[in-house]
């Protein structure tokens, strides 16, 4: 039923379908409540458990969902499944498509400046009239972030998405998301690229079946081939140990804003490492 959420690998995950998803993110939008989407995958599986942070900013979202079909399938094998794949690129697109309907504002920060503009160029031809309040690419510099944000908050936009990777989303979010004043916010990853047309995604087959990894792998065989032989070991091995020895919920301290064992605020840290 909606609302209810499963533990799995240590983090509370959101047992709901797309459509839920976004009722929800219409409900945020009819309150002006903000609602922050969080996606999990494979990947991000293998790494929480050795990046607080990252296991931070997941905890931080009001929802957050499985963005890989692996993530589904090890929930139906540990019993405690999860309906559906929700692909963060498919929750963009209901949103754009949401926001195109109703008269609603979005907001782009992320991505090279000549994919963000290529980007907007083919969401004008594939939702007309779509309002566009404001837009930023994502290699900014740290000192310009507040500027950004103040852009963002004083465009009124009703939805922001953000194209980026960590732990710049996670920078930017952390230090000025909750006075941003946007309903929506989704960190979309590549999904520029995607919308661009510079990458191109896997066809709906392979999608259902899993793998739409490799469909990314045969693009970019020499960049990706020892990360998804890594990550995708690690997760089936980090699968058959939730079978035997579950994973307590993880958790932080009574400041949201601190990681465990460390009194530096969020962003601190966050900007730390994205400096070394």
């Amino acid at each position: 039923m909606p609302g209810q959420r499963q533990l799995l690998f240590g983090m509370y995950m959101d047992a709901i379908r797309m459509d839920d998803v976004i009722e929800r993110c219409h409900t945020a939008l009819a309150t002006r409540r903000p609602l922050l989407l969080g996606v999990l995958n494979a990947a991000k599986v293998v790494e929480l458990r050795k990046n607080a942070l990252l296991r931070q900013s997941l905890m931080e979202c009001d929802l957050l969902v499985a963005d890989g079909q692996s993530i589904v399938w090890a929930s139906k094998l540990l019993r405690r499944p999860l309906p559906e794949r929700v692909a963060g690129i498919d929750i963009f697109n209901r949103l754009l498509l949401l926001a195109h309907r109703e008269g609603r504002s979005v907001a782009f920060l992320g991505a090279r400046p000549e994919v963000l503009e290529e980007m907007q160029h083919v969401l004008a031809k594939r939702f007309p009239g779509l309002k566009i309040a404001y837009s930023h690419h994502g290699y900014y510099e740290a000192a310009e972030a507040g500027q950004i944000a103040a852009g963002i908050k004083e465009s009124g936009a009703d939805m922001l998405f953000l194209g980026m990777t960590s732990p710049k989303k996670e920078i930017f979010l952390a230090s000025y998301g909750s006075s941003l004043n946007v309903p929506v916010l989704h960190g979309v990853g590549g999904s520029f690229d995607i919308m661009a047309g510079l990458t191109r995604r896997a066809p709906i087959a392979w999608q259902k079946c899993g793998m739409e990894w490799a469909y990314r792998l045969l693009q970019e065989p020499r960049r990706l081939w020892w990360r998804y032989l890594r990550t995708n070991t690690s997760f089936v091995q980090l699968t058959a140990h939730e079978m035997l020895h579950p994973d307590r919920p993880y958790t932080c301290g009574a400041d949201r804003n601190v990681t465990p064992g460390n009194s530096m605020p969020l962003d601190a840290q966050l900007r730390s490492i994205a400096d070394d």
